[in-house]
């Protein structure tokens, strides 16, 4: 442990700009909390609990999902222990555990769909994200060192919609304060609707450091269209649908609230005063904005 501090602190020192991450899978205190404080001195720990909890939970059948929801909602207990990282690594994608797209249920188009709604999911949950390469545009094989990767794949208008997604979603997370300022802070991050297992729906408010900046993230991860869904928000206006992995630009049914606009009604939700009404798709994870427009008037 002497040795792993005093590195961590000479890379500090000597190096400023480099990252140190560590790949560790035990509960072991405080991987990623400074020297001074007692802490191994990382500056990222991988979070293997997270990961092994939502790809089960991902390759379970939608109609048994309810009865495992704690798979989805558990790290967040944990959450802010560390400095996080979720990685989806080569570790995965190897050693007949199937690619990523592989993992996922159902019919071609329904795989297609529960891989866009986990990777909103991952990129919409608290952490740095790790993909590791060939998930990004749905590689159908594990990966084999000895190629090159499959990219012919890209000829198919379901693995290119894949690719765009995850270009937009790190866009997104690039723009979005409330995805990444306090990422690490528990103040950004607040559960709406964490309990919802008979519909496999889980809603989350993303915060930034600005009182205006929220995100509101809503997953779905059945195979039914849920009409009429209030969530509560935490700021009466206009909220905008910024990013619908369900989009047909991505290969999805291209459902979702109209005009891809909900105005907050002063009906109580969730806790809050405020709430709005959207239509949530199948398999899939959508991403509201508030408009900026908009004068703030809290809604707690």
């Amino acid at each position: 442990m002497s040795f792993l501090r005093q590195l961590n602190e000479l890379v500090g020192k000597h190096r400023p700009n480099a990252i140190v991450i560590a790949e560790e899978s035990t509960a072991f205190p405080q991987v990623s909390h400074p020297t001074y404080l007692g802490g191994l001195g990382f500056h990222y720990k991988w979070n293997m609990g997270w990961m092994n909890d939502c790809l089960r939970y991902m390759s379970r059948e939608p109609i048994h999902r309810r009865y495992h929801h704690n798979e989805l909602t558990f790290n967040i207990s944990y959450a802010y222990s560390e400095n996080f990282i979720l990685p989806i690594s080569h570790d995965e994608v190897v050693h007949g555990k199937g690619s990523l797209l592989g993992r996922m249920p159902g019919t071609r188009q329904q795989k297609f769909s529960n891989l866009r709604a986990y990777l909103g999911f991952m990129f919409a949950h608290p952490g740095k994200k790790l993909l590791f390469m060939g998930s990004e545009f749905a590689q159908e094989r594990e990966w084999n060192h000895s190629t090159e990767l499959d990219w012919n794949l890209l000829d198919d208008a379901l693995h290119r919609g894949v690719q765009r997604l995850v270009r937009d979603l790190n866009a997104l997370l690039r723009a979005s304060p409330a995805l990444h300022q306090l990422d690490h802070d528990r103040t950004g991050f607040e559960w709406l609707d964490v309990d919802n297992h008979q519909q496999s729906l889980i809603a989350f408010c993303r915060r930034g450091k600005s009182p205006d900046a929220v995100l509101i993230v809503i997953c779905n991860f059945t195979p039914a269209a849920r009409e009429g869904y209030r969530v509560g928000v935490p700021l009466a206006g206009v909220y905008e649908e910024c990013l619908n992995t369900d989009s047909e630009y991505y290969g999805g049914t291209n459902i979702g609230t109209p005009l891809g606009l909900a105005h907050t009604e002063k009906k109580p939700a969730h806790g809050k005063t405020h709430s709005i009404v959207v239509r949530v798709p199948p398999l899939a994870t959508i991403f509201l904005t508030r408009k900026t427009t908009v004068i703030s008037q809290p809604a707690e």
